[in-house]
């Protein structure tokens, strides 16, 4: 099975291009389309999704993603195999929550231009590059016959939830805006255990409505914040954008405290 996750959209030919390249050399491959919706060069965003989401596939799973800026300059390109799956792509940091996911992980340079497509388009090598490489690694063909093994592969610089004990205080960020406007944060139960009382401001907007699931949100606007399907405590709004009404975006800061400790009055800086 080969995924594919790309910001070229649907209204042109890329797509099909890098289906067809595929299925030209691995006539037998399942393809999945995970989004060809990431926003043009954003390379967060796709590194985000595909996070959220490939663990929900079987061991063996091919995932390409390109999201790919750089395309025709230095980056390199690599394959990289974690968990028993192999991930497609640019060295650009698409697969950071892989690397910071799963151990053991291995990353291939792969720079043996037999395997590509010819002639290797300067703008296009989801289709010259990573497609013929997905599909000879369908076909069997193991990462260590693509090129050397590397250690100095791009991660992004993913905001990390940072503890003050003195003032009882987590100090986290929005990750991800998805489609409904709910605000991902990168908070997880290790801050914010299910079941526990909590206090989320961002930009001045106090959270103190803490649910499972969207039935529970206030009906008359009330934001409340809840555990979402990627693992990470999101915000939300009954039926509306809680990005607009918090104006927020990725990269805001989010302040956790604990109701429990007494210590509303203390926010982070």
């Amino acid at each position: 099975m080969i995924t594919l996750l790309t910001d070229f959209g649907v209204a042109d030919y890329f797509v099909a291009a890098v289906k067809g390249v595929i299925l030209s050399l691995a006539p037998e491959a399942r393809i999945v389309d995970l989004t060809h919706e990431i926003p043009a060069q954003d390379v967060e965003a796709g590194a985000f999704t595909l996070g959220a989401c490939y663990r929900d596939f079987p061991p063996g799973t091919i995932h390409l993603a390109v999201v790919d800026p750089g395309v025709g300059s230095a980056r390199r390109a690599i394959v990289v195999a974690a968990s028993g799956s192999f991930f497609v792509g640019p060295d650009n940091g698409i697969f950071s929550h892989v690397y910071a996911r799963e151990a053991g992980v291995r990353v291939f340079h792969a720079a043996r231009e037999e395997f590509f497509r010819r002639p290797v388009s300067a703008t296009f090598h989801g289709r010259d590059v990573f497609a013929p490489l997905a599909a000879w690694l369908s076909r069997g063909l193991a990462p260590e016959a693509l090129g050397a093994e590397i250690t100095d592969y791009a991660r992004l610089d993913m905001p990390r939830p940072t503890a003050d004990p003195a003032r009882e205080t987590v100090a986290g960020a929005i990750i991800h805006v998805d489609r409904f406007g709910n605000c991902v944060t990168n908070l997880t139960p290790a801050e914010l255990p299910p079941g526990t009382t909590g206090r989320l401001t961002v930009n001045d907007h106090e959270v103190t409505h803490l649910g499972t699931h969207f039935a529970e949100a206030d009906r008359g606007g009330g934001l409340f914040a809840y555990l979402g399907s990627a693992g990470y405590w999101e915000i939300g709004l009954w039926c509306a954008s809680a990005a607009k009404q918090l104006d927020a975006r990725r990269g805001t800061r989010v302040c956790l405290s604990n109701l429990r400790l007494d210590i509303s009055n203390t926010p982070c800086d």
